[in-house]
């Protein structure tokens, strides 16, 4: 069974938290220890970003991160040469966060191919058309049993949720506004209200809410109205603040949440 699949199988009850970071920063090297530290804390999932030159769906945060992935020299293949080194020692499911541009360089075949030789379970792609994800990437990613996550907003229409969920498996990530991605310090009545409306059409896919989430707040409401919740920014944050470490990220992190 895709870990992702198993993930949500086995957890129908708990409150999943998965984290972002993008590969290569603050460091190169350090992808590996980041992955195996944040499972050893117990995070559910991982998210790595493969950084792009023009993050359109990123704020500031993980604009930067990216840079500065791209000046330390992080590439797609040094990345998956980085993810097989480890793939016997990671239990949880990585999901690779990437722009199109750089995968259909790579070729959608020889990609999903890595990412199998990899280790990892899923792939977000924010700036792929559905029409392209029908017709082009499914066919290949299920040949690879590679789930390909699509995105929600608050702007996405009924009928357009309900065909993501017909047409995708593993899990919707739901993005709490329409904004980019950065720290909120609370959910306001108007994303309360979609969180209400997500969870009353009763979609046959998990959710996990990102975008935002930064303190107990923001991640208990995530938590209560989803099967999880996926911190991106403030994560990005607290380990360039650490240099790197990821233990003391972490503490950071978990300390925050508690506030």
């Amino acid at each position: 069974m895709n870990k992702i699949n198993q993930l949500f199988s086995e957890n129908k009850n708990s409150k999943l938290l998965s984290l972002y970071f993008c590969a290569g920063a603050p460091t190169l090297d350090g992808t590996s220890d980041v992955i195996l530290t944040m499972q050893r804390r117990g995070i559910s999932m991982i998210e790595v970003g493969i950084p792009f030159s023009d993050p359109m769906a990123d704020g500031p945060v993980i604009q930067d991160a990216a840079t500065t992935a791209l000046k330390n020299g992080m590439t797609l293949q040094r990345l998956f040469d980085q993810l097989k080194a480890i793939k016997d020692e990671v239990h949880i499911p990585l999901v690779l966060m990437g722009y199109l541009n750089p995968i259909m360089q790579y070729g959608i075949e020889r990609f999903c191919q890595a990412c199998v030789d990899s280790g990892v379970s899923g792939i977000i792609i924010p700036d792929l058309p559905f029409k392209d994800y029908l017709e082009e990437v499914k066919p290949v990613a299920d040949r690879y049993d590679l789930r390909v996550v699509m995105l929600i907003t608050p702007e996405t229409s009924e009928e357009r949720i309900r065909f993501i969920d017909e047409h995708t498996d593993g899990f919707i990530y739901m993005v709490s506004s329409a904004a980019t991605t950065g720290a909120q310090q609370s959910f306001d009545e108007q994303k309360q209200a979609y969180f209400r409306r997500i969870n009353q059409m009763n979609l046959r896919n998990p959710r996990m809410i990102g975008f935002g989430i930064s303190n107990r707040q923001t991640l208990e409401s995530a938590q209560q109205n989803a099967a999880g919740a996926i911190i991106g920014s403030k994560f990005v944050t607290l380990l360039s603040e650490a240099q790197g470490d990821a233990d003391k990220a972490l503490d950071a992190l978990f300390e925050a949440l508690r506030q």
